[in-house]
């Protein structure tokens, strides 16, 4: 395993452990289908979650939500489309969420929660 997926792995599991604290049932980790990854996937009450994690270090100019470009965005769509139409899901309530999280000052991480960052359009 490379690097990146190992950093990716960790912060997939810090935002999993953020996540599962706030109610949420996580359900699935790196789902990868013909449409792309994604990272989780929850339940939260009777809404299925996809979610997005990105992580920015110190050094970073750009804020880890903001790093979510257009292409990325659309193939995110299409990687949740595929999961909703394969596993039957089509007439579920679902949505896009991105998990951000970034050094801390107080705390070591700091995990921002975006609720509906990513909306099929």
């Amino acid at each position: 395993m490379d690097g990146t997926k190992t950093l990716g792995n960790h912060f997939e599991g810090v935002a999993a452990r953020y996540l599962a604290s706030q109610g949420v049932q996580i359900l699935e980790r790196n789902v990868y289908n013909r449409g792309g990854e994604i990272d989780l996937i929850g339940r939260e009450g009777e809404t299925l979650v996809f979610f997005e994690v990105r992580y920015r270090g110190p050094g970073s100019l750009v804020d880890p939500a903001s790093s979510i470009n257009y292409p990325k965005q659309k193939r995110l769509i299409k990687a949740v489309s595929f999961y909703l139409h394969r596993h039957g899901l089509w007439n579920s309530v679902s949505r896009i969420d991105v998990v951000a999280i970034s050094p801390g000052t107080v705390k070591k991480y700091r995990v921002q929660w975006i609720r509906n960052a990513i909306l099929a359009g």
